[in-house]
């Protein structure tokens, strides 16, 4: 009984880390433009509510994010989580890249880079990164 209870609490720790990590992801792509705004940050906090609809802290767990994003200069630590999800899920991470990135109205240069990178990253085919672009353009 002790043990199921301790591998309960791994769990809950696994998923609040894996969590932490796709908002550090998300908070990154957010950063880029050096514009973090608050509606970012809603598009967020409803991504990881969406991810992991058991979650209750999502403050506290994008206030954790945001730190490690700070602290953190490369973003492949926070892909890993994202490339053990489900196909629908990692579109759903990518719909919200999008939709942070083109939050403002535009995507500079370095924010198609990022998503050219994050792509290759996550095994993602640059057809479904065009189409899931113009899914979020359309949708505005």
């Amino acid at each position: 009984m002790i043990f199921k209870f301790f591998k309960n609490n791994n769990e809950k720790n696994d998923t609040n880390e894996e969590s932490i990590n796709i908002a550090c992801l998300l908070i990154h792509a957010a950063k880029i433009d050096e514009n973090y705004t608050s509606e970012e940050k809603e598009i967020i906090k409803k991504t990881v509510k969406k991810l992991y609809p058991d979650l209750d802290n999502l403050d506290d767990i994008v206030s954790k994010a945001e730190q490690k994003e700070n602290d953190s200069n490369h973003i492949q630590a926070f892909t890993s989580d994202v490339k053990s999800l489900s196909f629908e899920n990692k579109i759903i991470i990518v719909e919200t890249l999008w939709r942070i990135i083109l939050s403002d109205g535009k995507s500079d240069i370095y924010e198609n880079n990022l998503m050219r990178r994050l792509a290759g990253l996550l095994y993602l085919d640059d057809k479904i990164l065009g189409e899931t672009k113009v899914k979020v353009l359309n949708n505005k």
